[in-house]
C-alpha cells in the first residue's frame, strides 16, 4: 500500500499510520502469557499466577509497550518505503476516528533538507601562515630556564629588584575595613612577572628585607574581582624575604637535563623548532578551517530542521550540567540553564554539520586508512613513547572516531581552500600563539 505523505511546512512532514486492533490484542495476549510464566504473587506458586490477576497488574504496561513497538515498526516501514530521511522522533497522535477494527495515527515529523552549496570558487577564504622564528626559540629557551630556575637569599642589605622572588605579608582595606582575599602572609611572587597588578610591584620595588609600606592601590574597572573593581584600597606590605634567581646556562649539560638526544645546544635548538612547528602546524590548520567553516555556512542553502536543533540544544545543556559538577557546584543537576543561549550556536552547529556531511559525501571526501594513520602517528610524536600512543588510538573506536572526525575536516579545509580565492595573511608567531586554538 502506498503511503500517502503530506507537506505541513518547509521539512514538515505527516503520514497516517493504522494498526490491526486484532493484531494489537493478540500481541498483547501473547506478552502477557509468556510474563505469567515468571510472574510473582503472594498466594501462588511462580507461573501458577491466574492470568486475571496479571493482566489486572500489568495490563495497561504491556499494552502501551506493544503500542509503542507496533507504532515504531509502522513508522519506520512507512518512512522507508516513502524514502524519507527522518530527522529527529516523530510526534504521533491518535486520531479522533479509525477504520472498524483499526486504530489510526496521525505521525508529524521532520525530514533531513536539501543542502546546495554554492559556486565555492566565488568565496573568500583568508588564510593565515606563520612561522617559527629565532626569537620564539630564543623565548621557549628562556622559558625551559625559568623552569629550572634557583633561588638564593639575599643580604639584608639589598633591596628588591626586577627578577627577585620576594615573600610578604600584606592587607588591603576599602574604606578602612578589610576585604575578602585581601589579606594574606608568606606571599610569594617574581617581581616583573606581572603576578601582580604593576602599582603593587612599583610599591615593592626599593623595599629591604623587614621594611613596612601603605600605599593606596587603585583596582581595574574589568578586575576580576567584582567586589573592588574600580576601587581604590590602601594596603600595608610587609617584606619577609628577598631571594634572587639563578637561571642555568645553556649548555650540554642543560640540553641533557632535558632529555634531548643530540645533547649539545644545536639538538636542544633543533628540537624545540621541530616542537613549535608542529604546534604552529595545528594552530594554523585551526584557524584556516574555521575560515573556511564560515566560507561554508556562507555558501549554502538549506533549511535547519528543528528536531536537530532541539536535539544539540539539549547536549549542549546536558555538557554544560555536567561541566557545573566538575567544578563542584552544589545541585549542578537542578541549575537554572536557559536553553535559548544555547540555541545560535546548537544551529549553527547542525547547519554546518549539515554542510559539511553533504560536501563530504558528493565529492568523495572520507577519511583513508591511511590518513588516520598518518594523523595519529603525527599526534604520537609529541609523547615521549609515540608507539605506545598510536597503540592506544587504534585500540579504542571511539577515540579513532574521533580522529576520524579530525581527518575529515581536515579534508573539507584542503577541499575548499583548493577552490575559494585565498588571500594569505602572515600572522607574527607571538599572536598566533597567544589566541586558543579552536
Amino acid at each position: 500500500m502506498a503511503v500517502t505523505v503530506e507537506t505541513l511546512e518547509k521539512l514538515e512532514r505527516r503520514i497516517t499510520l493504522t494498526l490491526a486492533a486484532a493484531d494489537i490484542n493478540s500481541e498483547v495476549e501473547l506478552r502477557l502469557k509468556k510474563l505469567a510464566r515468571t510472574v510473582k504473587a503472594d498466594g501462588f506458586r511462580p507461573g501458577k499466577v491466574p492470568m486475571s490477576v496479571v493482566t489486572q497488574r500489568y495490563g495497561y504496561s504491556v499494552q502501551y509497550e506493544v503500542m509503542n513497538d507496533k507504532l515504531g515498526e509502522a513508522f519506520s516501514a512507512a518512512a522507508n518505503e516513502a524514502q524519507l530521511r527522518v530527522a529527529g522522533a516523530p510526534k504521533i497522535a491518535q486520531k479522533d476516528e479509525s477504520p472498524e477494527g483499526q486504530m489510526a495515527f496521525d505521525a508529524t515529523f521532520e525530514v533531513y533538507p536539501e543542502v546546495k552549496i554554492g559556486d565555492l570558487a566565488a568565496a573568500d577564504v583568508e588564510r593565515v601562515v606563520s612561522e617559527v622564528t629565532e626569537e620564539a626559540i630564543d623565548k621557549t629557551v628562556d622559558i625551559l630556564r625559568k623552569q629550572r630556575r634557583s633561588f638564593a637569599q639575599r643580604a639584608a642589605a639589598d633591596v628588591a629588584g626586577e627578577g627577585d622572588r620576594v615573600s610578604i605579608d600584606f592587607e588591603g582595606k576599602l574604606d578602612g575595613e578589610p576585604f575578602a582575599g585581601g589579606k594574606a602572609e608568606g606571599f610569594q611572587f617574581i617581581i616583573g612577572e606581572g603576578q601582580m597588578l604593576e602599582a603593587f610591584e612599583k610599591a615593592v620595588r626599593g623595599m629591604k628585607a623587614g621594611d613596612s609600606k601603605t600605599f593606596p592601590l587603585a583596582f581595574p574597572e574589568d578586575y576580576h574581582g567584582k567586589d573592588v573593581a574600580g576601587k581604590e584600597a590602601d594596603f600595608l606590605v610587609t617584606v619577609k624575604k628577598i631571594e634572587t634567581q639563578h637561571l642555568p646556562e645553556v649548555n650540554e649539560a642543560f640540553a641533557k637535563s632535558l632529555g634531548i638526544a643530540d645533547a649539545s645546544v644545536e639538538g636542544l635548538r633543533a628540537d624545540i623548532k621541530k616542537n613549535l612547528e608542529r604546534e604552529v602546524k595545528f594552530r594554523v590548520l585551526a584557524r584556516n578551517k574555521g575560515a573556511v567553516m564560515d566560507a561554508l555556512v556562507a555558501a549554502a542553502e538549506l533549511d535547519v530542521p528543528n528536531a536537530l536543533i532541539a536535539g544539540e540544544t539539549e547536549r549542549m545543556v546536558a555538557a554544560a550540567r555536567e561541566d557545573l559538577k566538575k567544578r563542584g557546584v552544589k545541585d549542578a543537576d537542578k541549575a537554572p540553564i536557559p536553553e535559548e543561549i544555547f540555541r545560535p550556536q546548537a544551529e549553527r552547529r547542525v547547519r554546518l554539520g549539515l554542510v559539511v556531511g553533504e560536501l563530504v559525501r558528493s565529492n568523495n571526501l572520507q577519511a583513508k586508512p591511511e590518513q588516520l594513520q598518518a594523523h595519529i602517528e603525527e599526534l604520537a610524536q609529541s609523547y615521549e613513547k609515540p608507539a605506545e600512543v598510536v597503540r592506544w588510538y587504534l585500540s579504542d573506536r571511539n577515540r579513532l572516531a574521533e580522529v576520524e572526525a579530525v581527518v575529515v575536516e581536515n579534508n573539507v579545509t584542503d577541499f575548499v581552500l583548493a577552490k575559494a580565492k585565498i588571500s594569505d595573511k602572515a600572522l607574527p608567531f607571538d599572536e598566533l600563539m597567544a589566541q586558543q586554538a579552536n
